[in-house]
């Protein structure tokens, strides 16, 4: 049975010898022939070179000819900036611009870079035969988003009818696409549809589900399997997704596996994903790859699933880490032996102390990404950012943090921040994979600013406070300070804060007993302070 049958039959749910491998090779494959992701997007030689050698190197089952969300928006008039390592990203939006909806016609089999994708498609089905290949399409509201931008989640609210309108035109664009595919010789359709993690259920099937339905009934009438591929915490959307007519649902690490499996299962879907992109691929050993594969394995089973990671394999994964990963899919021995062997674990990060995060002059916006040039969602995230931060002008400073790059990593989880893209401000967790819209966002920050400035009034009068719950350490802190006080006989007002929320989100303190006084210089955090230390405090105060 040839890797083309494997998917084929997953898709169909049927029982599969093994799991069938399907690594989406996009911009990684160009790093694998030593070009850049310009290179080969813009070339149908690159292009069919570089999956040559990724399907040498992978052995793959399936593989898409290319991943590149941003095909359909260049055609349709969106400007793109290239990177050398990313898809291009969309920087400009016709439909904020003054380009009306009638304006644009839908795609041809001339335009843009179809010609050379197509190319690339038929020379690719003509090489590899025993292949599935995936042709992979924006969906009707990635797409949507691109030509009309961020507003598109205020129209969604103000405009209702002509939001339905872009994303029928976006629906028919994709079936274009489709039919572009289906002669180049695919046996997949994979509808990459990222921006709807942004929104919820109700909006889900308000907007999306009829441009869907109607592109993935168009799939199946051409004899292809048809996958909804989305990335993100889209979790709340995942039985809207399934009622879009799609044969198989894929995502990455934002959701559980096992949660996924279960509700394809109860709906005859097949299912897709989810090997981590970055923590593991792109920053593990193979061995860490190994582990988690066969985790994958064990959890999506021999009955329509499809190991593949979550989205566009970046650009730098060591090659290494992928052929672990295709040894395990290909060799039993090689499963049995990742289970049974003691796997020596990457070096562990090292977490910042981020106690006394927060507590600068300014409040600082930080914004943990996948990278902003190559995930859709979290390129509008920080658009959001980018257009509100002016708006505060010296009060507010922002930064991105790419979790590709093992410091963000370790940034990220000391946040204790799980799901991309998200949002801290002062360190604390606020829009979780929802791009907040610009009157929410001003909101959160001003919130911010106008807790700092309550803090810094405070701190003109003399107090101080023992931060924590009532326990022994904390009960016996609170005696030292209380005959520090009456010893001195200073006028300095004494606080206790037992409520530990109060604690943390009035004045960012963390770890208990802690004491601080008027000024929030913290004193002393995790120990109980000797008398002398505390008397030395209350006379700083007294002064």
């Amino acid at each position: 049975m040839t890797g083309r049958d494997l998917v084929k039959r997953a898709f169909r749910r049927e029982e599969c010898e093994r799991v069938p491998w399907v690594p989406f090779c996009g911009v990684h494959s160009a790093s694998l022939i030593g070009k850049t992701a310009q290179e080969i997007l813009q070339s149908a030689d690159l292009l069919c070179a570089a999956q040559e050698k990724a399907i040498e190197r992978y052995q793959p089952d399936g593989i898409p000819v290319i991943f590149d969300l941003q095909v359909e928006a260049e055609i349709l008039g969106c400007s793109l900036v290239w990177s050398e390592d990313n898809p291009p990203a969309v920087t400009s939006h016709p439909l904020n611009e003054g380009v009306g909806l009638g304006d644009l016609s839908l795609p041809k089999g001339e335009d843009g870079r179809i010609p050379l994708i197509m190319e690339a498609t038929e020379r690719l089905r003509a090489n590899h035969p025993e292949i599935a290949l995936y042709g992979l399409i924006t969906g009707p509201f990635t797409l949507g988003m691109h030509l009309l931008g961020p507003a598109m989640f205020m129209e969604m609210f103000d405009n209702p009818a002509a939001v339905n309108n872009i994303l029928s035109f976006c629906s028919e664009a994709a079936q274009r696409m489709v039919d572009f595919y289906h002669r180049g010789g695919c046996d997949i359709v994979a509808v990459v549809d990222p921006m709807t993690s942004q929104i919820g259920p109700e909006q889900f099937r308000e907007y999306c589900t009829q441009p869907s339905i109607r592109v993935f009934d168009h799939i199946r009438g051409l004899g292809l399997g048809g996958a909804f591929f989305v990335c993100g915490h889209a979790m709340q959307n995942l039985e809207a997704m399934s009622e879009t007519g799609c044969d198989c649902i894929s995502v990455d690490e934002n959701i559980p596996l096992e949660h996924v499996g279960d509700l394809c299962r109860n709906r005859d879907k097949a299912f897709g994903g989810n090997l981590q992109l970055t923590v593991t691929m792109l920053n593990g050993t193979p061995d860490d790859n190994r582990r988690n594969a066969v985790e994958c394995l064990e959890i999506g089973g021999c009955k329509g699933y499809i190991l593949s990671p979550g989205c566009d394999i970046p650009f730098a994964t060591p090659p290494e880490n992928i052929e672990a990963i295709a040894e395990v899919a290909h060799n039993e021995y090689a499963r049995e032996a990742a289970r049974a062997m003691a796997i020596e674990k990457s070096d562990p990060l090292n977490l910042a102390d981020m106690s006394e995060y927060g507590q600068g002059a300014t409040v600082v916006v930080d914004i943990i990404t996948l990278d902003s040039e190559a995930c859709t969602p979290c390129q509008y995230m920080v658009e959001a950012i980018k257009q509100v931060v002016p708006h505060f002008e010296g009060i507010v400073e922002w930064r991105e943090h790419k979790i590709k790059y093992r410091e963000s990593i370790a940034f990220m989880s000391a946040l204790m921040v799980r799901n991309i893209p998200t949002i801290c401000i002062d360190g604390k967790i606020t829009f979780v994979s929802q791009i907040p819209p610009r009157d929410k966002l001003i909101e959160a920050i001003q919130k911010r600013i106008n807790e700092k400035t309550r803090l810094r009034i405070e701190s003109q009068s003399k107090v101080i406070r023992v931060f924590g719950p009532p326990d022994d350490d904390c009960l016996v802190v609170r005696e030292r300070v209380k005959e520090a006080l009456s010893e001195l006989g200073a006028e300095v007002r004494y606080e206790e804060i037992e409520d530990v929320d109060e604690c943390r989100e009035r004045f960012g303190v963390f770890s208990f007993p802690s004491v601080a006084t008027a000024k929030q210089r913290i004193k002393s955090v995790g120990r109980v302070p000797e008398k002398i230390a505390v008397k030395e405090w209350i006379k700083q105060l007294d002064e």
